[in-house]
């Protein structure tokens, strides 16, 4: 027995990890083929990875950030995962004052978002600022450079960096110093143990979400007493992110999800008519908000790579594997999952997404 308060915390996290992957093996939410089962498991590992950072090893007092979710990390890619997009996270103080420069590269939207905790290791439910592109003065070069804070309730900031091409794009060059004195540097039993409960707090909440439902298929649903609302192959209404939110959503965004179960000859057939706005993207994930593979086959598609159709709406067809259609993305072999669109600083609230249900041998090969 010990009486380190660390001991005890780090044993209470490793209670917690052996029994997470309940969220997917046992349940209602239990998933239903053996891929998704190893994605519960690197999802674990990544989510794992993602708090020691943001918990046990940052500090507000020498800021530094940290790799969130990126196109070029295996190991960083979950909880909304987005192919065409760069984040960062850092922790701060809310007292502290902070200078946040860099360079935009090839950037077409990046920003810098302020979030409440409200407990340790509790996912934000608030959007305390936001700082955008628009809002700095940019040099010829592309450098720019902002003070912030103190920012009363803000616990973190999260960097959102959009890419038209994340192969070819220079991702945003992002610095961040502190403007006070730092406090002398704490690593003791104490703080140790904090920041294990928080890591562990911060992973119950990730599979207390995860892996997300998928619905079911039209087809099935009366046989099985479900409602049709709740079906699999179709959008749900799209909506503008307020400033009461949960997790880390962007206040200048519309989103919408949907999900997918599809045989092998099946394809979705999704049309919308993006509004005005700065990005757009439709990304496939698993059930656990990730997109694994991305290197191999379109998993995504976005405004600045999309073939319009003639009337200025967008037709994407999904399926498991590849089809002609110029907008075609694949599931990279996934029979099942979810979808979700983003819309940056839209001029409206987009319609609901069309979704036909076809062969794939039937599916369109042309834009309309």
């Amino acid at each position: 027995m010990t009486d380190h308060d660390s001991t005890a915390a780090w044993r209470e996290l490793l209670e917690t990890l052996g029994t997470l992957d309940g969220a997917f093996l046992e349940g209602d939410r239990a998933v239903a083929d053996d891929r998704h089962v190893a994605d519960g498991y690197r999802m674990l590992a990544t989510t794992l990875g993602v708090a020691f950072d943001t918990y046990l090893f940052a500090d507000p007092c020498r800021p530094r950030w940290l790799e969130l979710n990126s196109p070029a990390r295996p190991d960083r890619r979950w909880g909304g995962d987005n192919t065409d997009a760069y984040y960062f996270m850092c922790p701060v103080d809310p007292e502290r004052r902070y200078r946040i420069s860099g360079n935009r590269g090839d950037s077409v939207y990046f920003s810098v978002t302020a979030y409440n905790e409200p407990s340790p290791g509790s996912w934000s439910d608030k959007v305390v600022a936001t700082v955008r592109d628009d809002d700095l003065a940019i040099d010829a070069d592309g450098n720019f450079g902002f003070d912030l804070g103190p920012t009363p309730e803000a616990a973190v900031l999260v960097t959102r960096d959009y890419q038209a091409d994340p192969a070819t794009g220079r991702p945003v060059v992002w610095r961040i110093e502190a403007l006070d004195a730092p406090e002398p540097f704490r690593h003791g039993d104490a703080e140790t143990a904090a920041a294990l409960r928080a890591s562990a707090a911060w992973l119950r909440t990730m599979f207390a979400i995860v892996p997300l439902a998928v619905g079911v298929r039209s087809d099935d649903a009366h046989a099985l007493g479900h409602e049709i609302a709740q079906a699999a192959n179709a959008f749900a209404e799209p909506y503008q992110v307020p400033d009461a939110n949960f997790g880390w959503s962007a206040r200048d965004a519309c989103y919408a999800y949907g999900s997918f179960v599809l045989d092998d000859d099946e394809a979705l057939v999704v049309t919308h008519r993006p509004p005005a706005c700065r990005f757009w993207n439709l990304v496939v994930w698993n059930q656990f908000m990730a997109t694994p593979g991305v290197a191999d086959a379109r998993s995504s598609i976005n405004g600045h790579s999309a073939v319009p159709n003639a009337d200025g709406s967008v037709t994407t067809v999904i399926s498991r594997g590849v089809t002609a259609h110029p907008n075609s993305v694949t599931t990279l072999g996934y029979p099942r999952g979810n979808l979700a669109f983003r819309w940056f600083l839209a001029d409206e609230v987009p319609a609901r997404p069309e979704v036909r249900l076809v062969k794939a041998s039937a599916a369109p090969t042309a834009v309309e």
